[in-house]
């Protein structure tokens, strides 16, 4: 994988900071990850252990504050952490991204004692967290959310259910959104709900296409006690802090759908060298020639895109979040097609599991839809320029 941005990047050469930490994250993945990532998906085993050893590198709280065991970086700097790591096993690093960004909000949002409480056994990660927002009934349209939370004496008791949780039933914390007040946005509130909580449980893994490391479950709540204290910000601010952990949510999951996508070029780079048709390497037909370039320039073009709405994430540019959307968009439908691409340039073989293409197609499909699917997004992007006008 490239170092930085090939020529015409300019300002997105990366400094020497940026290139340790983009070289510590690859050598991690190539070490710990790459060799086992086929043999956790076909067991579909969370490797827990494996995801803790990040915490020593940092990876636990990218861009938490350091007075709790942060790193402190920014979303360039997350974003070739998740792009290294994805390289070896995107569905590895996704959860490292959905672990991050359940830190984050009780980073941005908790009260002190908050941010002491929970963070610094987050940053370790000694523990593991997850992020519920999508219900049965409500995905895209997040302001619709059912589950509710009613104040009784010094708890909030909970009832309703979340789908499609990444880590459930393995992860130790969960960062809840549930409704405290009337129906829309403004009545929704943020909680922090250890696994532990009575009345708290998890249905069954549900069988996917794709990222069968992670556990998929729903979060249950049934008459789910938690403290008050648990409650991030106050009452009617949970749409917000949701909103508000989507536009750096995004950027990694384009991340993760870029550092697979290289991988997936890297493998038919390196089949098509090898295997032979007609008496010749396969990769000196013209026709398959054209093909490697173009996959090369839009896998270049999404680099330097992602990491544009990265920077501007961290300048807190006024046009952040319509950048956000673009580079989601773009970067997850990029990725799924050179995946797609790399494996019929394997034939056959790219469709066995050992040879590792059809894993990386699987496991980036998913990467359109969550962090808000690909049309929402150009709902987003179309709204910016229609009221721009």
């Amino acid at each position: 994988m490239d170092a930085a941005v090939d020529a015409g990047a300019g300002q997105f050469e990366l400094n020497e900071e940026q290139r340790a930490i983009q070289e510590m994250a690859q050598a991690f993945a190539a070490d710990r990850v790459a060799p086992n990532a086929l043999d956790w998906d076909k067991a579909k085993h969370f490797p827990a252990d494996v995801i803790r050893e990040t915490g020593p590198l940092g990876l636990g709280g990218i861009y938490v504050r350091d007075d709790v065991g942060g790193s402190a970086l920014g979303r360039l700097d997350a974003v070739l952490i998740f792009e290294a790591l994805a390289h070896a096993d995107p569905a590895f690093s996704s959860f490292i991204s959905i672990h991050n960004m359940a830190a984050s909000m009780i980073d941005r949002f908790g009260s002190d004692e908050q941010r002491q409480r929970f963070l610094p056994k987050l940053t370790s990660m000694e523990w593991l967290a997850s992020y519920c927002l999508t219900e049965p009934g409500s995905g895209s349209d997040a302001a619709a959310l059912k589950t509710r939370a009613v104040k009784s004496g010094g708890d909030y008791v909970l009832n309703g259910a979340k789908q499609f949780i990444s880590g459930a039933g393995d992860s130790d914390l969960y960062v809840v959104m549930a409704r405290t007040g009337a129906d829309g946005p403004k009545g929704i509130s943020t909680f922090v709900v250890p696994k532990d909580a009575p009345g708290l449980s998890f249905g069954a893994n549900e069988h996917k296409m794709g990222w069968h490391m992670q556990s998929t479950r729903q979060v249950i709540f049934e008459d789910c006690k938690v403290p008050a204290e648990n409650l991030l910000a106050a009452e009617g601010a949970g749409f917000g802090i949701a909103m508000a952990g989507l536009d750096g949510g995004r950027l990694n999951i384009a991340a993760c759908s870029l550092g697979g996508a290289q991988s997936a070029l890297d493998k038919a780079l390196a089949y098509t060298a090898e295997r032979k048709a007609f008496g010749s390497k396969i990769n000196q037909f013209q026709a398959l020639q054209f093909r490697l370039a173009d996959m090369e320039t839009e896998l270049q073009a999404a680099r330097i895109f992602l990491y544009a709405a990265a920077s501007k994430l961290d300048r807190k540019a006024p046009d952040a979040g319509k950048w956000s959307a673009m580079a989601k968009r773009f970067v997850t439908d990029i990725g799924f097609d050179i995946a797609n691409q790399a494996l019929q340039l394997h034939g056959g073989y790219g469709y066995l599991h050992d040879y590792g293409i059809e894993k990386l197609v699987r496991d980036l499909r998913v990467h359109q839809i969550l962090e808000g699917t690909n049309e929402i997004m150009r709902v987003i992007i179309a709204r910016t320029l229609i009221g721009r006008q």
